[in-house]
């Protein structure tokens, strides 16, 4: 009895830091920690919209940076010349898109409590039509511009933020573990078209999921029983999933990690294995009933996720039965 409680009490403790993430001040690898200001960072050197990038942030279980006070506008800014020195603009999660006037940051703060350094004449809302906040390098001062305007951008992690998915071993808290798998999983309820659904994938440090064996389809069927089927405008598309296969190169069916697609006919929907493609019928889904089947890569869907685990946890453990562990839960 008492090996077995104090054992318990080790895991809980373990667990409860996130695994050990904030000590070790790790976020993701493509993230950069700062000890002065306690956080991690990413500079993005593709230029998107505003809205855009307060999203890909997101995605990436991070927020569209703004300075929280003078220190960090002088941390981040210093970091930002010595990496990406030819970008001059970033996004920064402020803007008065709600009411005109009255700037807030990206999760609700008004501009007051946070670094304010307008650049002379800003913000002038030029043309009726600039309600986003970018910042300059050589100064540091801000100004409005049109959020429609591509930019370049940075996403923040704060570390006292920093929450770990620990049967998943990633940021993101809502993949679920694939109990008995090695896999860990994410339905994306946003039907988007194929290409869009890779890329949200990789955002998420993950790829489109692909099914290797019938545990693996099973656990995908009975996923996407989880939640309603897609409703969208064209009826055969309901019930429809991207996954990670495709044939663009009408080269054979292939895994987005370049390897041939190795099924049996009867694992093809209508247990047909389509030779013949049109133009558009090269990306690979799955049906609601766990079989594959080929679509036009611009049909917007339903799209699953999956982040390959290094070990697999033994069935026997069943780490998010205990509440003090963030993230993963098993279906």
């Amino acid at each position: 009895m008492f090996s077995k409680t104090f054992l318990v009490f080790l895991f809980l403790n373990f667990a409860s830091d996130s695994y050990g993430q904030r000590a070790k001040n790790y976020f993701r690898k493509d993230y950069n920690y700062i000890e002065e200001v306690k956080a991690s960072y990413k500079i993005h050197a593709t230029p998107r919209s505003w809205t855009d990038a307060k999203q890909v942030c997101a995605l990436e279980s991070a927020t569209l940076f703004y300075p929280e006070n003078q220190k960090e506008a002088r941390v981040v800014t210093s970091f930002w010349k010595e990496t990406k020195p030819e970008l001059k603009e970033m996004w920064i999660g402020l803007s008065d898109l709600l009411v005109e006037g009255v700037f807030e940051t990206v999760d609700g703060k008004p501009i007051s409590d946070v670094y304010v350094n307008w650049r002379f004449t800003e913000p002038n809302n030029r043309d009726d039509n600039e309600d986003c906040v970018a910042l300059k390098d050589e100064d540091g001062q801000m100004n409005d511009l049109n959020c429609r305007i591509h930019a370049h951008f940075i996403c923040k992690k704060s570390l006292n933020t920093l929450d770990w998915n620990f049967d998943c071993d990633m940021p993101n808290l809502d993949y679920t573990l694939g109990h008995g798998i090695g896999k860990c999983y994410k339905l994306h309820t946003t039907p988007l078209t194929w290409n869009e659904a890779y890329a949200i994938c990789q955002l998420e440090q993950s790829t489109l999921a692909v099914i290797n064996n019938k545990r693996e389809r099973d656990y995908l069927v009975k996923l996407t029983a989880s939640i309603p089927r897609p409703r969208v405008k064209e009826q055969y598309q309901r019930g429809i999933y991207h996954l990670g296969f495709y044939n663009k190169l009408k080269q054979g069916w292939k895994t987005v990690e370049g390897i041939a697609l190795n099924v049996d006919n009867d694992a093809w929907f209508d247990n047909y294995q389509p030779d013949e493609l049109t133009d558009h019928d090269e990306c690979g889904s799955m049906f609601y009933t766990g079989r594959l089947i080929n679509t036009d890569c611009g049909m917007k869907s339903f799209f699953i996720c999956e982040h390959q685990l290094d070990h697999i946890i033994p069935a026997s453990i069943t780490l998010s039965d205990h509440p003090y562990v963030g993230g993963g839960t098993e279906i």
